[in-house]
């Protein structure tokens, strides 16, 4: 058994290829090997020598296949090695520049209007933007029949089937925020209410979905002066100029009394907006004193207390700020577009450092 144990040992680590080694695990452990033939022997043995015999040959057979399998992977291994060298190839992308992220002029005009808001004590408050039939309208003092509840004009979700409750709706103002923020906090409250909203519209300058920002204040004795500086400061601000002129014009919101377009002196020369000079003026906003029953809605006891609020379209003032003409290109994603209108990423908007560079 050792003179067959030392040959085998020594052809099966000489073998050079899978076929050589086949060849030697049959003439060691096939049916016709020379180990299974020492093991048809031991019939013929008395039980004494069967006793010695038996084990030995076993752990021989079991030595040699286990010396046939780690060959056998051996010989695999080095196959795929040599096969991997001889079909090397090279899967990598070519070389590029890598390229900066760049911020959209929506979330770039979003931070430059927090920052300013945030520099006159203004926090920003923020809502769902599926909202109630009645945090979105009854809290506003929107009649049943106002024009903005209709269908044309925004988007109700469709109710559960046996569902006892108006429908909600995509928010189609972020005025809500107002009314969840006072509800939350009470008064005195000053607060910002940036984000999308929705509306059935779609042209050159209105889009199905567009962001706004509204602006609250109350306290005990807030009035339309504090209303026209706030705005003033803002404008002035966000346009980085020395100072602007605003005109107020008497309107109607059902939300305000009394309510006020804002109208913005500037000029256009080559198509160029300049602020706060020349003889145009241009409507920017709407504002006013919340109404009573707002503040109700609100928690807040009108008898006590009182303040103001306006709202901003974002995506119209990034188009007058930055010169873009179309408002549908803001959701085209279009990396072209935003490469030549977008803003670096580690630029943050602040008043000391400057609002966009």
């Amino acid at each position: 058994m050792d003179d067959l144990r030392d040959k085998y040992l020594g052809l099966i680590g000489a073998a050079e290829d899978e076929a050589a080694l086949e060849t030697l695990r049959v003439d060691a452990v096939g049916k016709k090997g020379e180990i299974s033939l020492k093991m048809r022997e031991l019939g013929k043995m008395s039980p004494e020598e069967r006793q010695v015999a038996g084990p030995a040959l076993n752990a021989l057979k079991d030595e040699i296949n286990s010396a046939l399998a780690a060959k056998k992977a051996a010989l695999a291994d080095a196959a795929l090695d040599a096969r991997l060298r001889e079909e090397w190839l090279d899967v990598t992308l070519p070389g590029r520049t890598r390229r900066q992220g760049t911020v959209h002029p929506v979330s770039q005009v979003t931070e430059e209007v927090t920052a300013i808001f945030a520099d006159m004590g203004f926090a920003v408050a923020e809502g769902p933007q599926i909202e109630s039939d009645e945090l979105n309208f009854d809290a506003l003092n929107m009649a049943p029949d106002h024009p903005a509840r209709q269908e044309h004009d925004t988007f109700y979700m469709s109710l559960p089937e046996g569902a006892n409750r108006p429908p909600h709706v995509l928010r189609t103002h972020t005025s809500p925020v107002q009314i969840r923020a006072m509800q939350a906090q009470g008064a005195p409250i000053r607060v910002i209410a940036p984000g999308r909203v929705y509306r059935s519209d779609y042209d050159q300058t209105h889009t199905p979905m567009f962001h706004q920002v509204e602006g609250l204040a109350i306290d005990r004795d807030i009035s339309m002066a504090n209303l026209k500086w706030c705005l003033e400061a803002f404008v002035a601000a966000f346009f980085e100029v020395d100072s602007a002129e605003l005109r107020f014009r008497a309107s109607h919101f059902p939300f305000t009394e009394p309510s006020a377009e804002v109208d913005l002196r500037c000029s256009w020369v080559d198509g160029q907006l300049k602020v706060g000079e020349g003889d145009d003026w241009m409507e920017i906003l709407g504002s006013g004193m919340v109404h009573p029953h707002v503040l109700r809605w609100g928690g807040v006891d009108p008898d006590q207390w009182q303040g103001f609020a306006f709202g901003i379209g974002i995506d119209r003032l990034a188009m007058l700020k930055y010169g873009i003409p179309d408002l549908r290109a803001f959701f085209d994603s279009d990396l072209r577009w935003l490469r030549h209108y977008g803003f670096g990423a580690l630029e943050v908007p602040t008043l000391h450092g400057g609002l966009s560079r």
